[in-house]
């Protein structure tokens, strides 16, 4: 574990007291401790590091993390459709499994779906980041208690400076954005026998339906190693994580297999949008620090999915021209109020999943979804859909009594609901 005293001490950057140093989009007083200061060691400003040091490896970054490790404990899928060639190859050294295909299983459908799906760990995150930057500009293990453009105060009373800070620090509380929950608890086990999975099961609906949309999640790592992860949309975010050991032991047993060994376990509560005022959520924060991640909303709405988000937002903040906190706030707001509202028809597919469904009947929403051709799927779930597309996703046999489903909606805009 890196400390505070460390970092400001053995800065690899300094060596310019005083006075104004000039380089490619820089213009700061050298008397700050770094140019940009990420706050919280997550998905999000672990990308923008590992970006920033391979584009842009004059400005100097340091990233401070609350926990005792960057990225923490999570396993981040994506599909392959998700990324640019580009982003796919910078991205690489974080996957730790790929997979040409995957597979959906509902009551009254089971499906494969050929299209590549990959998944990256947070140890290969950390791993990254710590080959990226000077040890000295990684600090863990330490929180952030107060947060300003410039500048960030830690538990211990200490201040770092920067051009920019920006914050990275997940989902905070607010009132502008109407939300809902998408919460799992992963198992990462090893079984007695060869489980046969040739790739993912990113839903198996065919499960009891509880607490809203139940499914659980399967990812293949190896002949007897595998992630299973139960899975619910649901209005509360409760978790109660001894009862979900229990189902996924239940479904272990169900599927003929034998756990022998338990290697990690992983849980999450990620926000799924239904409504809000993104702007009104913006100036709810600390005014002027830029936001990344969760933190600036920036999850897939229906499958609470960050990864491609958090590879944009990566991209945007190392192409800007300038890097202080004004210029910062500015691209990553606009970018997270744009595409709030370019998804808007996700958020209202979400609120006939919440609010007109019953609970045990959410399931169908998906159900039908997935009746859909490849293409749309992957264009869905790459958040660039096309207006032919929510024309063949609303149309047809609907998934719910369309009188209920219509009241539902309309109460919703009216303030009702």
């Amino acid at each position: 574990m890196t400390g505070f005293c460390d970092a400001v001490a053995i800065n690899p950057w300094r060596g310019d007291a005083g006075g104004l140093s000039q380089r490619r989009g820089l213009a700061y007083d050298s008397g700050v401790d770094f140019d940009i200061i990420l706050a919280g060691g997550g998905l999000a400003n672990g990308l923008i590091a590992l970006r920033l040091a391979a584009v842009r490896p004059d400005v100097r970054v340091a990233i401070v993390e609350s926990g005792p490790v960057l990225g923490g404990n999570h396993t981040w899928s994506s599909f392959t459709g998700d990324l640019s060639a580009e982003q796919q190859q910078w991205t690489a050294p974080l996957f730790e499994h790929r997979w040409s295909h995957y597979e959906v299983r509902f009551p009254h459908l089971q499906r494969r779906l050929n299209a590549g799906y990959g998944s990256a760990t947070s140890e290969r995150l950390a791993a990254e980041v710590a080959a990226a930057l000077p040890p000295s500009a990684i600090i863990t293990g330490v929180p952030v208690v107060a947060i300003s453009p410039t500048s960030v105060t830690l538990a211990d009373q200490r201040v770092l400076t920067a051009a920019a800070v920006i914050d990275g620090r997940g989902q905070g509380p607010t009132k502008a954005l109407d939300l809902r929950w998408q919460k799992f608890l992963g198992l990462e086990v090893e079984l007695a026998e060869p489980h046969g999975l040739t790739g993912p099961i990113i839903m198996d609906a065919t499960v009891p339906q509880r607490d809203g949309y139940r499914f659980v999640y399967t990812l293949p790592f190896g002949p007897t190693r595998v992630l299973i992860e139960d899975t619910y949309f649901s209005d509360g975010a409760d978790l109660s994580l001894e009862l979900l050991r229990q189902h996924l032991s239940d479904y272990a047993a169900s599927q003929g297999w034998t756990i022998t060994a338990t290697h990690r376990e992983e849980f999450g509560i990620l926000p799924l949008g239904i409504g809000g005022n993104i702007d009104a959520f913006w100036d709810e924060g600390e005014a002027g620090v830029p936001r990344v991640g969760l933190r600036s909303g920036m999850f897939h709405p229906v499958t609470g999915y960050s990864f491609p988000d958090a590879v944009q937002i990566a991209d945007l903040v190392a192409s800007l021209p300038v890097l202080d906190a004004p210029s910062i706030y500015a691209a990553v707001r606009r970018h997270s109020v744009d595409a709030w509202k370019s998804r808007g028809m996700y958020r209202l597919l979400n609120r006939m999943l919440f609010l007109a469904a019953l609970p045990d009947e959410r399931y169908r929403v998906l159900e039908r979804f997935y009746e859909h051709d490849e293409a749309l799927v992957g264009r869905f779930y790459a958040a660039r859909p096309e207006l032919r597309d929510w024309r063949t996703i609303l149309s047809g046999k609907p998934p719910l009594p369309v009188l209920r489903a219509m009241t539902t909606l309309i109460k919703y805009e009216l303030g009702m609901a």
